[in-house]
């Protein structure tokens, strides 16, 4: 069986100390890894910025008109 790849990149972030302290506690207090948050916090900007790719609808069974 072929293994899946990984849809995600890696990459190297600098962080002055007192912006990563201030995300690692943040983290902490939203019960999440550190990684976690920076990934939650690139996704919301990029969502309020209106940048994030829109995702198609999921397709859903035809209904039947005679159960209304």
């Amino acid at each position: 069986m072929p293994k899946e790849k990984n849809k995600s990149k890696s990459f190297i972030l600098r962080v002055d100390n007192e912006t990563m302290s201030a995300i690692e506690a943040w983290a902490a207090d939203e019960f999440r890894s550190t990684n976690g948050q920076l990934q939650w916090i690139i996704t919301e900007a990029l969502r309020k910025a209106g940048r994030l790719p829109k995702k198609r609808p999921a397709q859903s069974a035809p209904q039947d008109d005679t159960t209304l």
